[in-house]
């Protein structure tokens, strides 16, 4: 069992919703990155979804641009994520870690010496945002071969094809891309959401996660009412953005507090 599924279990088991904050490895300074996970955890953060940068991130809205930009930088690449991510593992070996970001970076390292490094450095999730499932079997093969869950995006104009094409491959969770458009757009509609996730967890097997257009704890507490998880990224870099240097930490742990609080007020805990 994965560290991701034990992790749904476990918070199933206790009538819990997982939150799954995302940060931008690298942003706002490379020397915080590890210590802004620890901070996640601390917060009430059950799994970390760790950015990618990369200079062209076509799924993300201005503010992960922007985080993506500061970091590429000052030189973060995709083996100092790895890096991180081990550092990270020296104090953590529990909450699981997805590294979201893109094909190219991945290409340019080769699938398998990608899934390889990955596994050993405490990765227990990968989500592409550009593999396609359906011309993706290399990539989940390479993944599988190294215990590394495969998540993949559905959003409100999938198919019923791509829906199953997702089902055979995904593993950890679907994050349901609850808007139409990019990171940190439009409004969210909640009613819309739930009357897709049957269908979605019907379909794939796996728990759901919902992000995009989640800005405070209301609409946390909304999707933890429908989903089995709550994603939350642009938000949480606009508080980085928008925080003094020496007061990232602080602020980015009130946040994610607050929306856990949220979150389990509503409903998902029991």
């Amino acid at each position: 069992m994965s560290k991701i599924q034990a992790t749904f279990e476990r918070l199933q088991a206790q009538g819990r919703k997982a939150l799954i904050p995302f940060i931008t490895a690298g942003d706002p300074d490379p020397a915080l990155t590890v210590t802004l996970m620890h901070t996640l955890v601390e917060a009430g953060a059950d799994i970390i979804e760790l950015g990618v940068p990369f200079s062209d991130p076509m799924a993300d809205g201005p503010t992960i641009q922007r985080a993506s930009e500061r970091a590429l930088a000052k030189g973060v690449s995709l083996r100092q994520v790895l890096e991180y991510v081990a550092n990270f593992r020296a104090d953590n070996r529990e909450t699981p870690v997805v590294l979201m970001g893109y094909a190219n970076p991945v290409e340019a390292m080769g699938i398998e010496a990608f899934a390889a490094c990955a596994y050993d450095a405490g990765v227990d999730g990968v989500l592409i945002v550009d593999y396609p499932p359906e011309e993706s079997s290399d990539y989940v093969d390479a993944m599988r071969r190294h215990a590394l869950d495969p998540i993949f995006l559905l959003a409100p104009t999938s198919s019923e094809q791509r829906i199953a094409d997702v089902g055979l491959h995904a593993r950890g969770y679907v994050y349901y891309v609850s808007l139409k458009g990019v990171t940190g757009s439009a409004v969210l509609d909640v009613a819309a959401v739930a009357a897709r996730i049957p269908e979605i967890r019907a379909r794939t097997g796996v728990p759901v996660g919902v992000g995009f257009g989640i800005r405070d704890a209301a609409t946390a507490a909304a999707i933890a009412g429908v989903a089995d998880a709550v994603v939350v990224g642009s938000r949480i870099i606009e508080e980085i953005e928008q925080s003094e240097p020496d007061q990232v930490c602080a602020r980015v742990r009130a946040l994610v507090a607050e929306l856990r609080r949220g979150i389990d007020a509503a409903g998902g805990k029991s």
